[in-house]
C-alpha cells in the first residue's frame, strides 16, 4: 500500500510541474526563467535561456541578447534597459512556448502554489521526502473532509428532499475530488499518457 501511495504522489509532482501554477511561476522574478537569462547576461552564455523557450524562438532570443551585451558598453541606464529588454524576451517566448498568454515578468514570490518552492528544494537537495509529505498530507487531508462530509450527510439523506439534496451535492463532490486527484496522478491515462511518453499499449 505504501508503495502505491508514493507512487501516487511522484505522478501527482509530475503534473503538478506542469499545471499553470508552475506556468505562472516561470514568469515571476525570481522563478527560474529569469534567473536563467540572468545568468546567461553574466556568463554570456545565451545557450542558459535558451533551454526556457522553444527552438523556433531562438533567433529572436539571440538578438535581444546581442543588443543587450552591446547596451552594457552604453553606460548603466542603456545595462539596465537592455537586461530587462532580454528578460522580457525570454520570458515572453517561453510563455508563448507553453500556449501561455503573456503580461510582463511578475514581483518576486507572485502567484505561486506553496508545493512550487517545495518541489524547487527537493530538486537542489536530491531528496524528494518532505515534497512528498507535502503532497500525500494535502490529499489526505481533502480525501478525510469530503468524506467525512458524505458519512454525516448520508445519515439522513432520506429524511426530507433538502436533506437528500446535501448529501447528493457531497457525494458528487467527493467523486469529483477523489477522480481528479486520481487522473491527475495516473499517468498511464489516456489524459496524460502521449504527454509524458507513458500511455498504455
Amino acid at each position: 500500500m505504501k508503495k502505491v501511495v508514493i507512487s501516487l504522489i511522484l505522478s501527482l509532482v509530475l503534473i503538478l510541474a506542469q499545471s499553470s501554477l508552475l506556468l505562472a511561476h516561470c514568469d515571476t522574478e525570481d522563478g527560474p526563467v529569469v534567473q536563467a537569462a540572468k545568468q546567461a547576461l553574466e556568463k554570456k552564455n545565451v545557450d542558459l535561456a535558451l533551454i526556457w523557450v522553444k527552438a523556433d524562438s531562438d533567433a529572436e532570443v539571440k538578438a535581444a541578447f546581442e543588443k543587450a551585451l552591446a547596451a552594457k558598453k552604453q553606460g548603466k541606464d542603456a545595462r539596465e534597459v537592455g537586461e530587462r529588454y532580454f528578460i522580457e524576451t525570454v520570458v515572453r517566448l517561453h510563455r508563448v512556448g507553453e500556449g501561455e498568454p503573456y503580461s510582463g515578468v511578475k514581483p518576486s514570490g507572485s502567484h505561486i502554489c506553496e508545493v512550487i518552492p517545495v518541489a524547487d528544494q527537493a530538486l537542489e537537495a536530491n531528496s524528494q521526502e518532505a515534497l512528498m509529505k507535502v503532497i500525500q498530507d494535502k490529499v489526505e487531508q481533502g480525501v478525510k473532509m469530503l468524506y467525512r462530509q458524505v458519512q454525516e450527510n448520508k445519515k439522513n439523506a432520506f429524511q426530507s428532499v433538502e436533506a437528500g439534496r446535501e448529501y447528493v451535492e457531497a457525494y458528487t463532490t467527493f467523486m469529483h475530488y477523489v477522480e481528479t486527484v486520481y487522473e491527475s496522478a495516473n499517468l498511464s491515462c489516456e489524459k496524460h499518457g502521449d504527454k509524458f511518453g507513458m500511455g498504455q499499449e
